[in-house]
């Protein structure tokens, strides 16, 4: 681990990411193609591209790789990259609990590690997971850690005020 790379929180949006240099915004999608709640709201407002990529990933669905864990790249401006992680199975909490799916989560951080050190980016994102997929964050910090951190990239988490 670089002394450099650690998890900063800060309150703010993150649709609009703090610092200089690449930045990748990183969020969770569920794995049923339905784009409209939480932070994708702000994401759309924002940019059209990701939601457009997103329906269009889901609907290919048959000739991709699709699926929890994937991991799609929308590039949104020079520097400016939006990560779409299918972490989340389906979108309510049933019999089977919550929607959020750690290890798709993980698998989808380590993609995201990959992309992030080849772009020389820093990545930025809400408490992933944690809102509407149900999940909790003492479970999905340690997976940014070990998938992000550990790799020497910088992270900044968004806690949205209002």
């Amino acid at each position: 681990m670089t002394e450099t790379a650690r998890v900063s929180y800060v309150q703010g949006d993150a649709t609009t990411p703090v610092g200089k240099g690449v930045k990748v915004i990183a969020h969770v999608c569920n794995d049923l193609g339905g784009w409209g709640k939480g932070f994708l709201l702000a994401l759309s407002r924002r940019w059209a591209e990701p939601e457009v990529a997103y329906r269009r990933w889901h609907r290919e669905r048959a000739r991709n790789d699709f699926g929890l864990g994937a991991v799609q790249y929308v590039q949104v401006g020079p520097y400016l990259w939006v990560a779409n992680m299918v972490g989340q199975r389906g979108i309510r909490t049933a019999s089977k609990g919550v929607p959020v799916r750690y290890e798709a989560i993980d698998a989808a951080l380590d993609k995201l590690g990959a992309k992030a050190a080849e772009l020389g980016a820093s990545v930025h994102m809400p408490r992933i997971g944690c809102g509407l997929a149900g999940g909790k964050w003492s479970r999905v910090e340690p997976l940014i850690a070990e998938r992000l951190v550990a790799r020497g990239i910088p992270v900044t988490v968004y806690d949205h005020v209002g």
